[in-house]
C-alpha cells in the first residue's frame, strides 16, 4: 500500500465564478454544458494548485456536488425532497434541515454516483487521486423515517442492503476506471460516540452500540472482497461540518474498539483539530499495520496552526500507533457543503501548505 503523509479529506472551497454558475444553472440561465464547463475550470485549477503544494494525493474538490453526499440522491431514484433536522453548533448554530434526503420509494440506481468526477480526473492525469463516496450506514439514520419509508422498506436493514449495493457497485466501477484511492465518508458515526445522541437512542428503544455494528458490517459489505494490489480503502470519521458548525462532541472511545477492529479499511482520517475530538489513546486499539490519518488542522477558522505544535502532536499519536503508518491532513474538507467553511481561499491554500510542511519534517 502506498504512504500518503500530507493527505486532505475532499472537498475544497468553491470559486465565486463557479457557485454563480451553479446559481445561474439552478434559475435556468446557464445550461448544464457551461455549468460543466465552469465546473471543469474549477477542478483543473483545483489540482494544479494541489500538485505545486505538494499534497501526495489529489481530490477534485468536490466542485460537482451541492454538498458531499448529495450525488446518492442525484444518481438513484427513490429520494424525496424532505430531509432530517439537525442541531448544528458553532457560528450560526441552530436546527436546521441537512442535505441529507429522506428515502420515500425503492431505491434505483441511474447512474455511478461519481461519473461526472472520477472520468475527468482520470483524463487530467491527476495521479495519485481519490474519490470519495457517502459510506452506505449514513442514510440509514438521515433517510429511514418511519411512516414513510416503511412503506417501501419493512426495515432499516432492508434499506441498508439496498445502499450497500448502490455503493459497492460505485466502488467496483472507480475500480475498473483505474482508481486507486477510494474513501467512504462517514460522519453520522460520530452520533454513536457523543453521549447526547446516544442516550437519545436509548430513550427511543434503540442500543447505539448494536446500531453502530450494523453500520460497520454494511459499509465493509461494500468493498469486501475488491482489495486490489495498489488500492486504498479510507474511510473519514468527523463530527460535522456545515458553514465551520459540528453536530456531535466527543472522543473516539465508545466507538474505537468496533471502528478501528471491525472495519476492513486499509487508512482511518480522523478528526483531531480541537478537543472535541477527545484524546489519542483509543488509536491504541487501531491494529498493526493500517494507517491513522491525523486530522490536526482546522477548516472551520482561518487561524494557521503552529507548525511546531503539530510536529509535537504527531509525537504525542506515536506514542500509540507507530509514525511509519501516521499522517497529517486538516480534520475535514473545505465545503462540505457548496458554500464552504468560513476562511478564505488563501487561508485554504496556507492550511493545505503547512500540512505538506509538516509532514516533510516528521516524515522526510
Amino acid at each position: 500500500m502506498t504512504r500518503y503523509r500530507a493527505e486532505q479529506v475532499g472537498s475544497l472551497l468553491r470559486p465565486p465564478e463557479l457557485l454563480q454558475a451553479r446559481a445561474d444553472f439552478a434559475a435556468g440561465r446557464l445550461a448544464e454544458p457551461e455549468l460543466r464547463a465552469a465546473e471543469d475550470r474549477a477542478i483543473r485549477s483545483a489540482v494544479e494548485r494541489q500538485r505545486a503544494i505538494g499534497i501526495d494525493v489529489l481530490a477534485d474538490g468536490e466542485m460537482r456536488r451541492a454538498s458531499w453526499l448529495t450525488e446518492m440522491a442525484d444518481a438513484v431514484d427513490g429520494f424525496i425532497a424532505d430531509s432530517i433536522l439537525l442541531e448544528w453548533k458553532g457560528p450560526g448554530g441552530g436546527i436546521e434541515q441537512t442535505t441529507a434526503k429522506i428515502v420515500g420509494g425503492r431505491l434505483r440506481k441511474r447512474r455511478m454516483l461519481t461519473a461526472h468526477e472520477a472520468p475527468f480526473m482520470k483524463a487530467l492525469g491527476a495521479a495519485p487521486y481519490k474519490m470519495t463516496l457517502p459510506a452506505p450506514s449514513n442514510f440509514v439514520p438521515t433517510g429511514f423515517r418511519r411512516g414513510v419509508t416503511d412503506a417501501h422498506y419493512q426495515a432499516p436493514g432492508e434499506l441498508l442492503d439496498d445502499l450497500v449495493a448502490i455503493v459497492r457497485g460505485d466502488v467496483e466501477w472507480l475500480l475498473d476506471q483505474g482508481v486507486r484511492y477510494i474513501q467512504l465518508d462517514a460522519p453520522f458515526y460520530s452520533h454513536y460516540l457523543d453521549p447526547h445522541p446516544r442516550e437519545v437512542m436509548r430513550q427511543n428503544g434503540v442500543d447505539p452500540d448494536e446500531e453502530f455494528e450494523k453500520g460497520v458490517a454494511g459499509d465493509n459489505q461494500a468493498i469486501a472482497g475488491l482489495s486490489r494490489p495498489g488500492v486504498t480503502f479510507a474511510v473519514h470519521v468527523c463530527r460535522g461540518n456545515s458553514r465551520s458548525r459540528w453536530y456531535t462532541e466527543g472522543g473516539y472511545d465508545a466507538i474505537a474498539e468496533k471502528l478501528f477492529g471491525a472495519l476492513e479499511v486499509d487508512r482511518f482520517l480522523l478528526e483531531y483539530d480541537t478537543a472535541r475530538a477527545g484524546s489519542f489513546e483509543p488509536l491504541r486499539l487501531v491494529p498493526r499495520g493500517k494507517d491513522v490519518v491525523l486530522g490536526l488542522i482546522t477548516t472551520k477558522e482561518p487561524a494557521l496552526e503552529s507548525a511546531d505544535d503539530l510536529a509535537r502532536r504527531v509525537d504525542a499519536a506515536a506514542r500509540f500507533v507507530p509514525l511509519e503508518h501516521l499522517a497529517i491532513s486538516p480534520q475535514c474538507g473545505f465545503a462540505s457543503i457548496a458554500s464552504g467553511n468560513l476562511l478564505s481561499m488563501d487561508d485554504q491554500w496556507r492550511k493545505l501548505e503547512r500540512v505538506v510542511e509538516v509532514a516533510r519534517r516528521v516524515w522526510g
